[in-house]
C-alpha cells in the first residue's frame, strides 16, 4: 500500500473542457467530505466536482461519485487510478469546467483518468514498512562513521543536532537496526546504544528516505 506524502494536482483539457484533479491523503471519511466541500466552493463555477476516495487497511472503504457526468463516466475511473496504483487512505477530486462540445462516454473516461494520472504523477508517495525511530549520541570522532553506515544500510538521517557531542535523529527499517547496533557495539565496546526507540510503521518515499 502505498502513502500520499504530498499531494498533487494535474489538468487534462480536451475539446476546450477543462479537467483539474486534486489528490489528498485522507485519514477518514470526514476529512475527505470537508476537502471536496472545500473544493466545491474554490471552483464554484464548474460544471462538475467528481471524485473517489479510498480507506482502510486495505482499501475496504471505497466511494465515487459522477457528479450529475454520465453513470460511470467519472467517479469509477478516478477510483480505478487510485486503486491501480495501490494508494491508501487517498482521495482525489476532478473538476470540470465545460468547453461546450460533448465528449461521449469514451472521452469522458479518457479526460477523467487522464487528470487524475496527471495529479498522481507529481505527488510524493510512500510504501508502507516496519521500522523503528531513535536517537543516537556520539563524539564528534564518530559522525563520520554513523554517516556512513546509515548511507550504506538505507538509514535515513532525519536530524543531526551538534553541541558537546552529536545527536543523530533516525529512522530505520528493523534489519537495518540490526546492522546499526551491531556496528556501534563494535566499534565503542558497548559504550554507544539507541535511545527512545519507538517501533512505528513507516513510509519509504520514492527518492528512498524514510518518514512517518
Amino acid at each position: 500500500m502505498k502513502k500520499i506524502i504530498s499531494g498533487g494536482t494535474g489538468e487534462f483539457t480536451d475539446k476546450k473542457s477543462r479537467f483539474i484533479a486534486n489528490i489528498y491523503h485522507i485519514e477518514d471519511e470526514d476529512m475527505a467530505v470537508k476537502i471536496i466541500e472545500q473544493l466545491r466552493k474554490k471552483y464554484w463555477d464548474a460544471r462538475h466536482n467528481c471524485y473517489a476516495y479510498v480507506l482502510g487497511g486495505k482499501s475496504e472503504i471505497q466511494r465515487f461519485s459522477d457528479d450529475g457526468e454520465p453513470s460511470g463516466t467519472a467517479g469509477k475511473p478516478i477510483l480505478e487510478v487510485i486503486t491501480g496504483n495501490e494508494c491508501g487512505n487517498c482521495l482525489c477530486v476532478v473538476t470540470r469546467y465545460f468547453g461546450g462540445v460533448l465528449l461521449g462516454t469514451g472521452g469522458l473516461i479518457r479526460a477523467y483518468t487522464n487528470a487524475a494520472k496527471e495529479a498522481l504523477s507529481v505527488c510524493r508517495l510512500g510504501e508502507l514498512t516496519e521500522g523503528v525511530h531513535a536517537f543516537l549520541d556520539v563524539d564528534y570522532n564518530y559522525v563520520g562513521k554513523v554517516q556512513y553506515i546509515c548511507a550504506q544500510n538505507d538509514i535515513t538521517i532525519v536530524n543531526t543536532e551538534y553541541a558537546d557531542g552529536v545527536t543523530f535523529e533516525l529512522m530505520m527499517e528493523n534489519a537495518a537496526r540490526n546492522v546499526l547496533e551491531k556496528n556501534m557495539t563494535e566499534m565503542s565496546s558497548g559504550k554507544i546504544c539507541l535511545r527512545d526507540t519507538c517501533s512505528m510503521q513507516m513510509y519509504r518515499d520514492d527518492t528512498g528516505k524514510l518518514c512517518r
